[in-house]
């Protein structure tokens, strides 16, 4: 039998190799190991043994009881069967031994020469743990065999061996199940849904307004404006893309204002514009409670304000939605300058009427010659009102304002020379964050965020979604130090890592009673204390609303509310930022518990799967019915539970701006990571005054 051994270059491992250990590699932090085997006439394979972890598939089965079978089937072509599979060792030792083979390997086995023999071996780890290991292993061939052990076995291998907190065991993904194509199919569906808004805000104007708006007026789309600004896009988070579509007055392509936030001369910047080729960048009721938002959001995470201002005012048949809430606009930049909060407005375009109080109350403000105006009344009311004739560069132009009123501070002659301006002025604002400190060194997760629409089933079966299996693939190397493991399991907390962010994750995993709100409550206190940001991977449930007569079950709901009422206050009053993705259900009172809006977290968004409401569809459908005084006919209930399904998307309320926008479960990582940076780059830690009280 023919043997090959090689010791590797770092010392970590020793590798024997017989005929059936070929070569183990690094790429990227992530080794490799293939292992090839051949089958015995008895249709014998070999399979990994891991000390301390449990079978979690019944794939392939070990005679020993500590073994970790999490084999996922890839591919099979011509003579090779594949499997693969991303894991976590922390044992001393890998043994192989020989086990019956399975149905499905049997049923191949006709495609596979017979007179095979199996070969194993093993790898001695010295008490060094192996992150991200990517083990895949082919049934071929002897000849096949020979063939692959030309290759050097001479490899070096460097893993981090340093990571904290345990890898998640129950992450596997069985991803040739019919459920698994059911749920991907079903999850593609509403991402379309989602796509397609998407689309007709990207849109804008349409091409004639677009067209309208940069050759006729020599002026940039808004998005342009926003790269003349911003040191990169790739790292620009923008909120709210779908918000304004499918208004009552029909579709408003991003609220007619974009808001982001995004980083200008290295420093996180709140960036909100008007959207001058759509109706002139007139303001809508949605378009004010999209910048009412993004004022919160720049408020709350102390971030420069910066306005790009191309507007014609209110839309005037909507004036009664305005007028009263549009005055908080002018407030919140009054209130957050005073607060030390930078407010920059860059004028674009025309800044009419009450809009003419954004840059006149910035606290530095730049104008574009000759496409830049400022005035309550533009040169059509004063012609009507006075009868005098008068253009707009001389009623409010960049000259009249620099020179003479002194409203604007920088004059520039073209946009590009304004943003240059603007990225001068954030330059000279003397800030102080900690944006230096951001962790590079950090490891991808073991399992791919890609499979997690795999696990998403319909609607009325969310709470079957197993987060466990979510958090594996989003946090630094699928690892998760969890909190209170046996106590109040409905409720999963601990610590992770995301993009070298450390923080606390608060997941659910059925109702939040007694025990799970006992258990939040004491979690949200840790957090504050060691200032670690909270993160809420929400999947609520409407609770059970019905009266009992039974003293024992009155007395269990009173002490669960008195329970769900503490962990309200403690993520209400948390001293830390707090960032809330809805993967599931937003259902019922819990939904507030679970970093719902109207705890005011500093980020809000939605799988394009999930649905926000007092309660489930058809219960509330059903609760509605009830208490009306009309009998409902089947039909009409029907209707009214599609009416309820659709009103509590998260889609519809991302274009009511419920959220701060859909994102998906694969960019999930990274917009929490983004978000983590933005919620730690002006923030000082607060002082928790008060021990951790634990019950």
């Amino acid at each position: 039998m023919l043997s090959l051994r090689s010791r590797c270059n770092t010392c970590l491992f020793n590798v024997g190799c017989t005929i059936g250990w070929p070569p183990i590699f690094l790429r990227k932090n992530v080794a490799y190991v293939y292992v090839f085997f051949g089958y015995s006439q008895y249709g014998s394979i070999a399979a990994l043994n891991f000390r301390k972890f449990k079978k979690t598939t019944n794939h392939i089965y070990s005679s020993n009881s500590h073994s970790v079978s999490i084999f996922q089937r890839d591919c099979y072509l011509q003579t090779t069967y594949t499997y693969s599979f991303k894991y976590f060792l922390s044992c001393s030792s890998i043994s192989y031994y020989k086990l019956s083979t399975q149905a499905h390997i049997q049923n191949k086995r006709q495609n596979l020469h017979n007179n095979n023999t199996i070969f194993a071996s093993s790898l001695s780890l010295r008490q060094y743990n192996l992150a991200n290991i990517h083990f895949s292993f082919s049934f071929i061939s002897c000849q096949q065999f020979a063939k692959h052990m030309s290759i050097s076995v001479n490899k070096k291998i460097e893993c981090n061996t340093k990571r904290p907190f345990p890898v998640v065991s129950d992450a596997f993904i069985d991803k040739t199940s019919d459920t698994y194509f059911k749920n991907v199919e079903r999850f593609e569906k509403v991402t379309n849904i989602y796509n397609q808004a998407a689309q007709v805000s990207l849109g804008g104007g349409g091409e004639k307004s677009i067209e309208r708006h940069v050759k006729r007026h020599g002026k940039m789309l808004i998005t342009d404006r926003v790269k003349s600004l911003v040191d990169s896009m790739d790292d620009f988070l923008e909120l709210s893309l779908i918000g304004g579509i499918g208004m009552e007055y029909g579709h408003i392509p991003r609220a007619n204002i974009l808001s982001g936030i995004g980083k200008v001369n290295g420093h996180h910047c709140l960036i909100v514009a008007n959207d001058g080729a759509f109706k002139g960048g007139s303001i809508y009721p949605i378009t004010l409670k999209k910048q009412l938002r993004a004022q919160e959001i720049a408020n709350q995470n102390r971030l420069p304000f910066i306005c790009l201002v191309d507007s014609a005012g209110a839309f005037l048949p909507l004036q009664d939605e305005i007028f009263n809430p549009g005055g908080r606009v002018f407030y919140n930049e009054a209130v957050m300058s005073a607060a030390k909060i930078p407010q920059i407005a860059i004028v674009c375009g025309s800044c009419t009427a009450g809009g003419a109080y954004i840059p006149t109350m910035a606290d530095e403000a730049v104008i574009v010659h000759k496409t830049g105006t400022i005035f309550l009344g533009g040169p059509p009311l004063v012609q009507a009102a006075l009868g005098e004739i008068v253009s707009a560069e001389d009623l409010g132009g960049a000259t009249l304002h620099c020179g003479i009123s002194g409203c604007t501070d920088y004059f520039a002659q073209t946009e590009a020379e304004a943003f240059q301006m603007g990225r001068d002025i954030v330059a000279s604002l003397n800030l102080s964050s900690q944006e230096s400190h951001e962790v590079e060194d950090y490891d991808e997760p073991a399992f791919d965020a890609k499979e997690i629409s795999g696990i998403i089933p319909a609607a009325h079966q969310h709470q079957e979604i197993n987060m466990h299996q979510i958090i594996a693939r989003l946090v630094d190397g699928s690892r998760f130090h969890e909190f209170k493991v046996m106590f109040g399991t409905g409720l999963i907390t601990g610590f992770a890592y995301i993009q070298g962010h450390l923080v606390g994750i608060i997941a659910n995993q059925g109702e939040i009673n007694e025990k799970e709100a006992v258990k939040g409550s004491h979690f949200v206190q840790l957090c504050c204390e060691r200032d670690v940001p909270l993160v809420f991977l929400q999947n609520t449930t409407s609770g059970d609303h019905s009266l009992s007569l039974d003293k024992s079950e009155a007395i269990s709901l009173s002490t669960s509310l008195k329970c769900q009422a503490r962990m309200l206050a403690a993520v209400s009053c948390a001293s830390v930022p707090k960032i809330t993705v809805i993967v599931g259900n937003g259902f019922g009172p819990s939904h507030f518990i679970m970093g719902g809006r109207a705890v005011s977290p500093n980020f809000l968004f939605a799988w394009p799967n999930a649905q926000v409401a007092l309660m489930e569809p058809k219960q509330l459908a059903a609760a509605v019915a009830q208490q009306s005084e009309k009998e409902f006919s089947k039909d009409e209930l029907e209707t009214l539970v599609e009416k309820i399904r659709r009103e509590s998307s998260a889609i519809y309320g991302a274009t009511r701006i419920l959220n701060d926008g859909i994102i998906l479960p694969q960019e999930t990582r990274k917009v929490l990571s983004q978000c983590l940076s933005i919620c730690k780059a002006y923030n000082c830690p607060r002082d928790q005054d008060y021990p951790v009280f634990r019950m």
